[in-house]
């Protein structure tokens, strides 16, 4: 179990505020931030990782992180963090900035096979593509089986396809090493297919907090629309099928037929659009 109790001040351009949290998260959860530019979430993934000070406290599997009194070092906390622009060491080769932050060549070996890095293994950071950098990023930060693996945004600067391959990889070794994970995102289909928390932030203060489906589905309005979206999921209940589909910063759910499921697949950009109060949707070709 992670507590986190800490109160910050922050001063913005704009105006001042306090990062207010109180949160609670169970071992192996997969936590989402989000919120709007200068909520705080980016300063509370610091804090945690000792990057920042902070009042309050930080306790992680009884270890006491930050206290009045304590202050563990970054070093001594246990943590894995990808940020967004990689910080790969540009003079060592894929695997030597693996080993650097440990001497395990199994480990090192197992998950550049997971992340398909294994014939890269001996290149350098600058000969690689954006995601075959972040995947080294989130292999290196793996390399000590974090207690806590921090993700800043890693996959904003990707396209949608490598986006969602990292994704599945992240999952995957979220799953396999059972780290608790804590990620910033504002894609609310990287959310969707993540994350079995999110936490909206505003102001510096939890003004949201539950499963993605219950924070981001939108299920009311009844004005006319035409909107594009990506398919996250179908679903049958009873009878119907139902689509989860990623729109903008929202989820929406369309009741679809038999027929119109037949050729559908997840990924797949669809044009939502309704008349009076029956919604269409429409696959892109």
């Amino acid at each position: 179990m992670i507590k986190i109790r800490i109160d910050k001040k922050l001063y913005g351009t704009t105006k001042d505020m306090s990062l207010d949290v109180d949160l609670e998260i169970r071992e192996g959860d997969f936590l989402a931030l989000s919120g709007k530019s200068g909520s705080g979430k980016t300063t509370l993934l610091r804090i945690l990782a000792g990057l920042e000070e902070s009042n309050g406290t930080i306790e992680v599997n009884n270890e006491v992180w930050l206290s009045g009194k304590t202050s563990l070092s970054p070093q001594k906390r246990g943590i894995g963090f990808v940020f967004q622009d990689y910080a790969l060491f540009e003079n060592m080769s894929v695997l030597e900035n693996l080993l650097y932050v440990c001497n395990d060549t199994d480990l090192a070996s197992h998950l550049l096979n997971i992340t398909e890095l294994t014939e890269l293994k001996n290149r350098l950071p600058k000969t690689l593509s954006g995601g075959q950098k972040q995947r080294v990023s989130l292999c290196r930060a793996m390399m000590k089986r974090p207690k806590l693996l921090l993700l800043d945004e890693p996959l904003s600067a990707l396209d949608s396809a490598m986006r969602t391959k990292l994704q599945n990889e992240i999952l995957i070794l979220h799953k396999e090493f059972n780290t608790t994970t804590i990620m910033v995102s504002h894609d609310p289909s990287e959310i969707y297919r993540l994350a079995s928390r999110i936490v909206l932030l505003e102001q510096g203060k939890i003004i949201k907090d539950g499963t993605p489906k219950k924070v981001l589905l939108k299920t009311n309005g009844s004005q006319k629309f035409s909107f594009s979206g990506e398919l996250l999921e179908i679903k049958k209940v009873d009878v119907i099928f139902i689509a989860i589909i990623s729109i903008g910063q929202q989820l929406v759910e369309i009741v679809v037929n038999e027929d119109e499921v037949k050729d559908l697949k997840i990924g797949d950009t669809l044009t939502v659009s309704t008349k009076a109060f029956s919604p269409l949707i429409t696959k892109h070709r």
